[in-house]
């Protein structure tokens, strides 16, 4: 097999990979929630059973409700029990950028023009995919890619680490009256830039936090990095109990900059942009009231043994050394978390579909089942409309389960693994306000990167903001002009 650098890659054409995941390790997740399903059943089978048996031998009412008080013990120990080891979303915080790092098409293109290594193919690319990659004229890039020629150098990239991460840091410990010396977990991703010391070394020593502190630098992940971080984090805080957790999640543009002529690196260029997000999670039972959101389910898969898959997003040199990212577009791993989360009508109804095509009809379709059945609001990754469109075309979704998603798009473009959060942060600024967001309801998170990896977050919402958070956060001085409609279009 020939290098990675001499592949060829072709990220204009929006290809999906279907998820070929080991057929072993989907039946043994297929197997697994089946069986959950059936001990339902048995426990509800033997419940009536029993009550059946005291009616017909006509016991006295008292052995009714001493049935019934064991009955509820019972219920209540269980709830207890396993409730033990939940992780909570106290709280989050995205970073809007300062005006002066906006960068209007115009601007982009203006400055671009000015740099020598670009000829006028070159700039006619970057022109057609800006004004077809779904992002408006308000985004972000940081002030060392506004210098003409931009400035990639290291000492750029700390500078822009301090700039997109010190002050979402600062917001999220003021809104949770936190102290840096209270945080027991750090995790900080970030794909691009991997500094030593590390990015939380730098962190740490800013806020002077504790010397036990537990602190984990994750790079090289994509855009799933964020949600790979949550899972990790409530790993962590499964075993360290009575803790709090912060993951900081971002990518440093400033060394990510394509200065060469290949068409699918300069995509790069184009379509990240400046953004970072902090959340604090924790395991205290008495933070639960406080908290927005509980963790309900995570899923991590991916197929980096597979060369084909493995090859489809690489960060390479071109033929003239300069560095890019060549992207092919990854489909979901929606199967096996559907197993898990669906209710039982809806797997039944894919099950017999199946069946059906393999033993009866050959023509008949496979049932998709109906995803919002078991989930209320989705935030699916922003890599660019026509991904966000088929996603949701995949998971029978309308246009408002993809709202999040493109209005994120629009407004702050393609922010790598922290655009998840700004999803969110959409969700519950604009929805919240017209009463979408109740206690109760799920939220699906989906992060696809490099890898590839597919992570899948689902949250369930305990404590709705009010209307005064509501305005508050990156969204609040745009969130009026939401949703566009062009953008659907």
């Amino acid at each position: 097999m020939e290098p990675p650098s001499k592949q060829s890659h072709d990220p204009l054409l929006l290809n999906t990979i279907e998820p070929d995941i080991p057929s072993t390790l989907l039946s043994n997740k297929q197997l697994h929630s089946a069986f959950l399903e059936l001990q339902r059943l048995l426990v509800l089978v033997l419940v009536a059973s029993i009550e059946a048996l005291l009616v017909l031998q006509k016991k006295e009412p008292i052995f009714h409700f001493i049935y019934l008080f064991c009955l509820i013990i019972f219920f209540i120990l269980n709830h207890c029990f396993s409730n033990s080891g939940q992780v909570y979303l106290v709280d989050f915080s995205c970073l809007k950028p300062p005006s002066s790092c906006r960068v209007p098409f115009s601007t982009f293109l203006g400055n671009a023009s000015k740099i020598e290594s670009f000829d006028a193919q070159s700039l006619a690319f970057m022109a057609k995919v800006l004004t077809s990659s779904g992002q408006g004229q308000e985004t972000y890039l940081p002030p060392a890619l506004h210098h003409i020629p931009p400035k990639s150098h290291h000492q750029e990239s700390i500078k822009e680490v301090h700039m997109v991460l010190f002050p979402i840091m600062d917001d999220l410990l003021a809104k949770t009256k936190l102290s840096p010396q209270d945080i027991d977990i750090l995790i900080v991703n970030c794909s691009g830039f991997c500094p030593s010391p590390s990015i939380c070394s730098i962190l740490i020593n800013k806020y002077s936090m504790r010397s036990d502190i537990k602190s984990y630098n994750l790079s090289g992940m994509g855009c799933s990095a964020s949600a790979l971080a949550i899972d990790l984090a409530q790993n962590l805080l499964q075993i360290h109990h009575n803790s709090y957790a912060i993951v900081l999640s971002t990518e440093i543009l400033s060394t990510g900059w394509y200065a060469g002529h290949e068409q699918p690196k300069l995509i790069l260029n184009c379509l990240f942009r400046m953004g970072s997000a902090a959340i604090l999670l924790t395991n205290k039972k008495q933070d639960m009231k406080s908290s927005k959101y509980q963790l309900f389910r995570t899923l991590r898969t991916q197929k980096a043994f597979d060369d084909r898959a493995y090859l489809s997003t690489i960060r390479e040199e071109d033929s003239n050394g300069k560095l890019g990212v060549a992207g092919e577009i990854l489909r979901w791993n929606v199967t096996v978390l559907g197993s898990s989360i669906l209710p039982f009508s809806e797997k039944f109804r894919h099950g017999v579909s199946k069946i059906r095509k393999r033993f009866i009809d050959k023509s008949a379709e496979i049932y998709v089942p109906n995803f919002k059945s078991a989930i209320e609001h989705f935030c699916l990754p922003t890599s660019g409309r026509q991904l966000v469109k088929e996603l949701g075309k995949g998971l029978k979704l309308g246009d408002g389960e993809m709202e999040a998603a493109l209005m994120t798009l629009h407004r702050f473009g393609n922010q790598s693994a922290s655009s998840l959060w700004y999803e969110l942060g959409y969700e519950l600024a604009y929805l919240e306000a017209k009463q979408r967001v109740k206690k109760g309801d799920k939220v699906w998170q989906l992060g696809m990167g490099t890898g590839p990896k597919c992570t899948s977050l689902v949250w369930k919402c305990i404590m709705p903001i009010d209307d005064d958070e509501a305005i508050k956060g990156p969204w609040a001085d745009r969130i009026h002009r939401y949703p566009i409609v062009a953008v659907d279009q």
